[in-house]
């Protein structure tokens, strides 16, 4: 049995480090000040208890005291700060190349889809050395991701897509959490990251035979529910073209403007009155209930595709 005491978990992502530093520098900093704070009480308890000789002077206000309780403090806040920001926005966007991976939590449990279509439940299989990207959504009540190995946390909510990155360091197999309370089995809401070497990962993925990538997937549904009969080429089509759609402007009646993003799209599928394309009527039904939170993915994943292969055209 391991009997040794950590203090930390294991430190097994790029951040872990960054995060552990802050973490100690807050602490020795809050150690400083409350050891001070707590010897001056004691001193000037025992100097002036009742019955001493010490001096009492009668209190006058002090300019320049108070002026050094700001000036002197502020470089110590100001890297807090500083260091805290710059941390906050490197754990908050993923790089370029990093693989995304779609999540699904429910009451009780973590689904994943790789991009290759591969699919599993409260184990996700990762290669290290590699961004991992992980594009998350709950299908009923708040979670959270939570992988202490790789300190990352971030909420999980219905009707809104959230994503976390993590770049693994060392193979090995790595506890994960729901770390907000999602009713009477939350506990048992865990699973495992499993950290393979690039090669291994590779032959892992290519291990099952049935997955399709999630764009196949997301087209099928998409020819399956009729979507194609308005979202086409053509002065006839009673819906905007996808073709180029993800991550570029659209417009809305009354003149605003929107970017097509993911939640953009979902909201379109599932609320389709609620954010209206100028120039089009108010006919496309809803979707919900009709399509899984897996299936939403998908179809994001065939829509993506269609503005990649667009650029792509245009690149060739």
């Amino acid at each position: 049995m391991d009997t040794e005491v950590k203090f930390f978990p294991e430190n097994a992502s790029t951040l872990a480090g960054e995060v552990d530093a802050l973490y100690l520098f807050l602490v020795g900093v809050s150690l400083f000040f409350t050891a001070l704070v707590a010897g001056l009480i004691l001193v000037f308890a025992i100097q002036y208890r009742r019955g001493s000789a010490a001096p009492r002077p009668p209190l006058k206000g002090g300019f320049w005291m108070e002026i050094s309780w700001i000036v002197f403090p502020l470089p110590i806040l100001m890297t807090m700060f500083y260091w805290g920001a710059s941390l906050y926005f490197q754990m908050h966007r993923a790089p370029e190349d990093a693989m995304e991976v779609t999540v699904v939590g429910k009451q009780w449990m973590w689904k994943f889809q790789h991009p290759n279509g591969r699919r599993e439940i409260d184990h996700l299989h990762v290669p290290a050395g590699r961004p991992v990207k992980l594009k998350m959504i709950s299908q009923d009540v708040i979670h959270s991701m939570y992988v202490p190995a790789f300190r990352v946390k971030q909420d999980v909510l219905p009707g809104r897509y959230t994503t976390i990155w993590f770049e693994a360091t060392k193979p090995g197999d790595y506890h994960l959490f729901c770390a907000e309370y999602c009713g009477t089995h939350h506990s048992m809401m865990k699973g495992l990251v499993h950290v393979m070497t690039p090669a291994d990962y590779q032959a892992w993925l290519s291990g099952a035979d049935s997955a399709e990538p999630p764009e196949v997937t997301g087209r099928k549904l998409f020819e399956q529910h009729r979507c194609d009969s308005c979202h086409h080429e053509g002065e006839q089509a009673r819906g905007p073209s996808l073709a180029n759609l993800f991550a570029q402007p659209v417009p809305l009646e009354g003149g605003r403007r929107i970017i097509a993003d993911e939640n953009y799209i979902r909201e379109s599928i599932l609320n389709p009155q609620a954010k209206v394309v100028a120039g089009y009527q108010k006919i496309m039904p809803t979707y919900e209930g009709q399509i899984s939170e897996e299936g939403i993915l998908q179809i994001i994943a065939y829509i993506k595709s269609l503005a990649d292969a667009q650029q792509e055209g245009v690149e060739q």
